[in-house]
């Protein structure tokens, strides 16, 4: 069912591919949607303290089986070995909340970068293999990929990384150095 042999292993992907395109050619031929993962990794086992690991590129290279945030994380790290001049970035979307046999599922994240000034989302587990854009700004996509999901979007952010950043109180000692 694949259209192109692979490379053998992640590490021989990242020195043949050279684009965003390469990227997404290999998401739209092998990835799969883990939906047990996806309820393992909801707001609701969240909340319960359970977190599960995020697949590593690598990983996700040998299995290409994953939930949004896998996804997401496999394309902006590769494209920031082969391609960083693009600034691929962490976009999280957050739904109007969904529940689905009584997980809650609100999040929903892709990847982006920018080529000539513009804004290009892809790596969307809902859409693998779809390059969406060029876009002038960022709202622009959110507002049509509302009508795409027919789901509200309440907002968005882009993001450096998938983890989730912990407010730390500046230390008495960082202020004095600022």
């Amino acid at each position: 069912s694949h259209t192109t042999p692979a490379p053998s292993s992640y590490g021989a992907a990242v020195a043949r591919w050279r684009t965003p395109e390469d990227v997404n050619a290999w998401i739209g031929d092998r990835f799969e949607y883990d939906l047990p993962r996806a309820l393992q990794l909801s707001e609701t086992q969240r909340m319960n303290g359970t977190s599960l690991p995020i697949h590593p590129p690598a990983q996700f290279y040998e299995e290409a089986r994953g939930v949004c945030v896998d996804l997401a994380r496999f394309a902006v790290e590769t494209l920031r070995q082969i391609a960083p001049e693009l600034q691929p970035s962490y976009v999280m979307i957050e739904f109007d909340p969904v529940n689905l046999g009584g997980n809650v599922l609100r999040r929903h994240w892709v990847a982006s970068f920018k080529r000539a000034g513009l804004v290009y989302y892809f790596a969307d587990s809902k859409r693998p293999g779809h390059i969406a854009g060029p876009y002038a700004q960022a709202s622009d996509y959110i507002a049509e990929y509302a009508q795409y999901r027919r789901r509200q979007i309440l907002g968005f952010k882009e993001l450096p990384s998938y983890q989730r950043q912990l407010k730390r109180r500046a230390s008495k000692q960082t202020r004095e150095d600022a």
